[in-house]
């Protein structure tokens, strides 16, 4: 990659503050590459749009990385029956109406579209270039990217942004909401609770360039 990353927060179905942000992003598509932090579902009115949308991107972009979110992994443990109360209780039955509304119109039969479900099941659990790690909720201090337990990748908050642990490279990750943009010494936070009525936000990297809506 020789252009921008444009990293984006958790979006948790907030789909019109995507496409606004979309707008705003200069993306240049023979250069530049989006990384989406996890958290697509659940809380907003749009689940649904949310992942329609990022399946379209990755079909005009192939480069677009989506991370795994907590909040994916809880759809996954509902899914399969191993957990079926996390979910519903962190926000998930906002993302089954969205999804039942479409169910409605007789476009797929079961839970999911078969290309969301997909779509799901293969979300990686970081993703690392030269200069930077990105990971939904974080790194633990003194584990080895490669020892990291797909737990703490997913859940991990104050152990991990209130330490000065040094990775070697600058950790980007959502998950943890902040009132605007985490950005101290090799972290960078970019959740700035969308969903919870503040904005969306995205990172321009390397220039570290931020963009609202």
């Amino acid at each position: 990659m020789t252009g921008r990353i444009y990293a984006i927060g958790d979006l948790h179905g907030c789909s019109d503050h995507l496409d606004q942000l979309l707008r705003k992003i200069p993306f240049d598509p023979d250069l530049d590459q989006f990384v989406f932090m996890g958290d697509y579902i659940d809380r907003g009115p749009d689940s649904f749009g949310v992942v329609d949308r990022l399946l379209d991107l990755k079909r005009f972009y192939p480069n677009t990385m989506c991370l795994l979110g907590n909040h994916e992994q809880m759809l996954q443990d509902y899914l399969s029956g191993e957990d079926t109360f996390s979910f519903v209780y962190n926000g998930g039955r906002a993302t089954l109406e969205s999804y039942s509304v479409e169910n409605r119109q007789k476009r797929w039969h079961g839970t999911l579209p078969p290309e969301h479900e997909n779509f799901f099941r293969h979300l990686p659990r970081y993703y690392e270039t030269e200069d930077y790690i990105f990971v939904h909720a974080g790194l633990r201090p003194g584990v080895l990217l490669e020892d990291q337990s797909p737990h703490d990748l997913i859940w991990i908050r104050d152990q991990f942004f209130k330490s000065d642990y040094d990775f070697g490279k600058t950790v980007v990750f959502g998950h943890t909401p902040f009132q605007r943009p985490f950005v101290v010494t090799g972290r960078i936070g970019i959740d700035t609770g969308a969903v919870y009525g503040n904005v969306l936000t995205c990172v321009a990297l390397p220039e570290m360039v931020f963009y609202h809506v």
